[in-house]
């Protein structure tokens, strides 16, 4: 093959790649969009606890919750959300019953909602982003709770800020996003992609991040504001996130872990496979793990079987924290 003919291909490849991350993102909104409308299972929308923009020294500014403590020594939990979602999104669904036992303190993620619009999407950026949040707040450990994205992110964030983290709960997530040769081949031509397009989809996010109001809006009717929340990330922001999860892979240091975990597994999980799920369990040394029967989704969609497997789990990795004191 000529060099000729190689660069073509590679034109060809890195073409593909693009075309394929905007599909990517735009099934995944119409997928979200469908599943808002036709529900019959969406939780009623609490009285979400206030938010508002915080300055991160040296970061960025990022809108950011803070419940308080419900009562003196309460625990601190450390939300992160999942993929192309927001921290409100994610976790409205559980807010109303871990606030009467828990401080919560959740921020959007880079390239999500309203967090912070850097160069590029990076999860120890955002692990360490949320370190700094931690830092303006005053609180020197939590348990870090992440969901499918968030559980990446918890992970990072107790190998990078491991003297923060009393336990952690990872639910519908894995130690590595590449499953199979598909993904091999994949992820490294959509990291291609995103070197040369990051600063078209960067622009395309930022459109979309200065046009929404600082602090978002809640309303009454629960279809409308989560159909807002869910657009308040841009679509072209999905290659760029999913470009960085392809090189995560948490597999050579899960057994380092030396704080209780929980693990959450969603049986029907279509995103992330059970097996990822359970392969993530079995790595790492004082774990406990929980089974809800739902898929991927089931921290929206399936809440009510959910979310008693989430609060079990949550529960447990606490107690276990308390009795090693």
């Amino acid at each position: 093959m000529t060099r000729r003919t190689l660069r073509t291909a590679g034109r060809k490849g890195l073409g593909a790649a693009a075309v394929g991350a905007r599909m990517g993102g735009r099934v995944a909104v119409l997928g979200v969009r469908a599943g808002i409308r036709r529900t019959q299972r969406f939780p009623d929308l609490p009285d979400l606890p206030p938010g508002e923009v915080v300055d991160l020294p040296g970061r960025g500014r990022v809108f950011a919750v803070d419940t308080g403590a419900p009562y003196p020594g309460a625990p601190t939990l450390l939300l992160f959300h999942g993929l192309a979602t927001t921290s409100y999104l994610t976790w409205f669904s559980s807010i109303d019953e871990l606030r009467p036992h828990y401080r919560l303190v959740m921020l959007d993620q880079r390239w999500h909602g309203r967090g912070i619009l850097s160069d590029r999407f990076d999860l120890d950026d955002c692990s360490d982003d949320a370190a700094a949040l931690l830092e303006v707040l005053g609180i020197s450990e939590v348990v870090a709770v992440g969901y499918s994205m968030g559980g990446a992110l918890a992970q990072v964030f107790w190998r990078r800020h491991g003297d923060r983290v009393a336990g952690l709960v990872l639910a519908s997530t894995a130690a590595c996003w590449k499953a199979n040769l598909g993904d091999a081949f994949f992820y490294p031509l959509l990291g291609a992609a995103n070197a040369a397009l990051r600063s078209h989809y960067r622009e395309r996010v930022g459109l979309l991040h200065g046009s929404l109001p600082e602090v978002p809006p809640v309303g009454t009717d629960l279809s409308a504001w989560a159909w807002a929340e869910f657009r308040s990330t841009s679509a072209w922001a999905l290659p760029e996130v999913l470009g960085a999860l392809g090189s995560f892979d948490a597999r050579p240091w899960l057994s380092e872990i030396d704080v209780p975990t929980a693990v959450v597994v969603t049986a029907r999980d279509r995103a992330i496979a059970t097996s990822r799920q359970r392969a993530l369990a079995v790595a790492i040394p004082d774990v406990t793990v929980f089974e809800a029967p739902g898929g991927h989704a089931s921290v929206v969609f399936d809440v009510e079987r959910w979310r008693p497997v989430f609060l079990e789990a949550v529960a447990d990795v606490v107690g276990r924290v308390r009795a090693r004191r």
